[in-house]
Formats: C-alpha cells, structure tokens, sequence
C-alpha cells in the first residue's frame, strides 16, 4: 500500500506537472513574445535573418541595440547584460518576478485585454465592410481576382481600408490611440496599418481575432496584426462536409467557394500537415491545392 500511495502522488505530480506545461505553451501561442514587446512600445529591426529582430534591451540602459529576438523560436536574446529565453523568462526579468506569478500576471493581460481586441476587431470590420462600396479601385481588386459574387464578398466581410480615416472613426467610438495602437491598427505616426488593402476578418469560434490585408497597390503584399491568426479558416464551416479542398490563402478560398466548392485556408504556422492529417476530427477526405506553385509565392 505505501507503495501504491508513493505511485499515486508521483503520478499526480506528473500529471500536474503536464498540465502546467500545457498551459504554458497555449499562453506563449497566445501571446507571442514579439507581439509582447511591441505591444509595449519596443522598437526594432530585422537583423537579416527574416525571423530575428534586434533592438536596445528593455532590461537594462544602453546606447546600442544588442537585444535579439527570434520570432520563430519565441525567444530572446542580449548580447551585453547575457540575459534570455522565453517570454515568461523576459516577465520575470522585467517584473521581478517568480515563475508561478509570471504565469499569473501574463494570463491577466491576455483574460483582461480579449474582450477590448474583439470589440475593436468588429468596429474595424465593419467600417471597412462600409468603406468596400465607395471605392471601385478595391472593387476592380477584387473582380481581377476572380472575386464577383456581392453576397458572398458581404458573408466574408470583406473590406477595403482606404486610409486616414480609421483613427477617427475609432476615437469616436471611445478607443484611445495608445490602445488602437498597442493592438496594431495604427502605426507610430497614427496613420491606418492596412491602408490600401483589401481585408478579410479571421475568426476563431464567434470572434474576430485578427485581419488579413491584401495591398492592392505597391505596398508590401501580406499584412497580419499581431497575435494568433484564428488557425484554420472557415473549419466551422465544411467540418460537416464529405470531401474538402485545402488551399494556401483567403482568395483562392472565396474563388473556389463563389464556385461553390467546400474549401478550407489556413493560416496558422502551427497548423502543419502532420496536424491536419493525424487530426481525429477530420475524417474526410482533404486535398491540398498548391496554389503557389501555380501563382508564384503571393499566393493570398
């Protein structure tokens, strides 16, 4: 019996153990720990690899940036005060605090800002939703693009941000420029992050929790906001469906579905191939359209 017992609690233990660590890496997907930084104002550079960042180090005064984030890692890096790892590690530095107080601090933050972030996402969505009809330049986007259909265009919610005019639509609505900013609406100067580019809202469940924008100019082509990117797109949609296309981006999943086909986009890094095909819950069958061997690497 004190055997079992000893058994027991170890097993218990572990078991605790696997829980904690499994709330640890929801929360680092969560709240990612460039996203984290930037949200409080840490500026940087790409340090020429297109997933490392460098930047003064938030921990300590310097006068050359020597501070290096991995985004694809999550973790961090200073190359004068030898501090780094993850973003709890970066909480406990800047904070001062223990590892359990961390966590609770950093589920604070994302518990107490969720309801803020899908109440601007929506105001967003729908102003852009507004703004699609009085320019025809994003209408003539969207029919080069294979895109005609205006009940489907209005079901997606598809947007246009023309630009200079989201800030003010917002204020008025009681948002304050440092929050709209923190969530990646606005850029430093105040000016719309998505101007000139057709949106699509990315939903996760019944909330907005991102945008995409798509540069219909010559601006850099791809745009997301900081954060998660909702995982699979429209999954709620075609669960029920008995065979499913997957496909690279938004506009070949709104051309195929205008055609109609039951398709499936996905944005998530996290979402690999070996996820999709080992998932439970998909049980049909899926196939996988490689549109950018087609269209070259834009293939959103």
């Amino acid at each position: 019996m004190p055997g079992n017992v000893d058994s027991l609690v170890l097993r218990s233990a572990s078991e605790a153990n696997n829980a904690v660590g499994e709330d640890v890496e929801k929360l680092k997907q969560h709240l990612p720990l460039l996203d984290y930084l930037r949200q409080r104002n840490w500026t940087s550079q790409p340090a020429g690899r297109s997933s490392e960042f460098v930047g003064l180090c938030p921990l300590h005064a310097e006068t050359r940036p020597s501070f290096y984030v991995n985004a694809r890692k999550n973790l961090f890096y200073c190359h004068s005060c030898g501090q780094g790892g993850d973003l709890i590690r970066f909480v406990q530095l800047s904070r001062h605090l223990s590892f359990r107080q961390s966590l609770a601090y950093l589920e604070q933050q994302t518990s107490s800002t969720d309801d803020s972030v899908f109440a601007v996402l929506q105001q967003t969505t729908t102003f852009y939703r507004e703004q699609l009809d009085h320019y025809p330049e994003a209408m003539r986007y969207l029919h080069q693009r294979g895109l005609q259909d205006p009940a489907l265009i209005k079901q997606l919610q598809i947007g246009y941000a023309p630009g200079g005019s989201l800030r003010r639509h917002l204020t008025a609505q009681g948002y304050g420029f440092d929050l709209l900013r923190q969530f990646g609406l606005l850029n430093s100067q105040g000016s719309d992050a998505f101007y000139q580019r057709i949106v699509f809202p990315l939903r996760h469940g019944e909330h907005i929790v991102n945008l995409y924008g798509r540069s219909i100019g010559t601006a850099f082509a791809h745009r997301f906001l900081p954060g998660p990117k909702g995982g699979l797109y429209a999954w709620e949609q075609v669960r029920q469906c008995s065979d499913v296309i997957l496909v690279e981006g938004l506009f070949d999943y709104a051309v195929l579905w205008q055609a109609p086909i039951s398709t499936l986009s996905s944005f998530d890094s996290s979402a690999t191939d070996h996820a999709l095909f080992t998932s439970p819950s998909m049980s049909m069958p899926i196939r996988v359209a490689n549109t950018r061997r087609c269209r070259g690497a834009n293939g959103f």
